[in-house]
């Protein structure tokens, strides 16, 4: 499985970019989300990536931050979903409004997402119930402490919000700047 690609914007529109990895151009789906949040063209960004397989094809799909790779990938589950639809919903609402459709069993706003009407928004509910209410809790607040020092030391916010949803929350507030100035140098 590739779990994330770092390398150079090659080109980018709405709903996919080339990245240029050690000379390969891979083409990666990516959400609207996503793409408001990329930098431009010729720099560097890091991805989280599923790769979703079938006996025709292989796609590549990335994010910025980790939790939008890991609903993705428990959206794509539900019976009737495809990658296709699993980037509409993520292009139209937030994770946490996701989460919150979801555990308040709203079908009504799941159904205002293109692609899912009444039955799939209830096999959603069903199916997701439960699933993705935990992978949305921020595990620790220390990352706003992490952007404010880096935003401090000249970094650009685009820069810095990459960097910040590459790093696992486990570590100390010093690991996680050590391993954030490291991966912004190099």
């Amino acid at each position: 499985m590739i779990n994330r690609i770092s390398g150079t914007i090659i080109e980018k529109n709405p709903s996919a970019i080339v990245l240029n990895v050690g000379g390969i151009g891979y083409e990666i789906g990516i959400p609207v989300s996503t793409f408001s949040k990329l930098p431009q063209i010729g720099e560097k960004t890091l991805l989280f990536t599923h790769l979703y397989i079938r006996e025709d094809s292989h796609q590549l799909f990335g994010f910025l931050e980790k939790l939008e790779r890991d609903l993705f990938g428990k959206i794509i589950k539900v019976s009737g979903i495809g990658p296709r639809v699993g980037m509409a919903i993520l292009s139209t609402i937030s994770p946490i409004d996701l989460v919150s459709y979801v555990e308040s069993r709203n079908v009504e706003n799941l159904c205002q997402i293109p692609g899912i009407g009444k039955k799939t928004a209830e096999r959603m509910i069903l199916e997701l119930n439960g699933k993705i209410g935990q992978a949305s809790k921020p595990h620790n607040n220390d990352n706003d402490e992490l952007v404010h020092a880096l935003l401090s030391l000249g970094y650009s916010e685009k820069e810095v919000r990459s960097t910040v949803s590459a790093i696992e929350y486990k570590l100390s507030i010093q690991e996680k700047i050590k391993k954030a100035l490291k991966l912004l140098s190099g």
